[in-house]
């Protein structure tokens, strides 16, 4: 197969300048210092603006919970 139209550098380079990538900007959490993307929930703390969006603490308790039931299944 033969390229008919070939694309100059400054061609190529322009489609490509797009493909750069960014660091993600993050912001410190006012409640516990973590980084975290602005205007988000802090995933460490679950507050938001001060508020508590998500229980933590309850989410890990649920989880330890559950891995304890899988042991005990695959012990017996």
């Amino acid at each position: 197969m033969v390229v008919r139209m070939r694309h100059t550098r400054a061609h190529t380079a322009n489609r490509r300048s797009h493909h750069k990538i960014d660091a993600p900007i993050l912001t410190l959490c006012k409640e516990c210092g973590s980084p975290k993307k602005p205007h988000a929930i802090c995933e460490v703390c679950g507050k938001y603006k001060g508020r508590e969006i998500i229980n933590v603490t309850a989410k890990i308790a649920k989880k330890e919970k559950k891995i304890k039931e899988k042991e005990k299944e695959l012990s017996k």
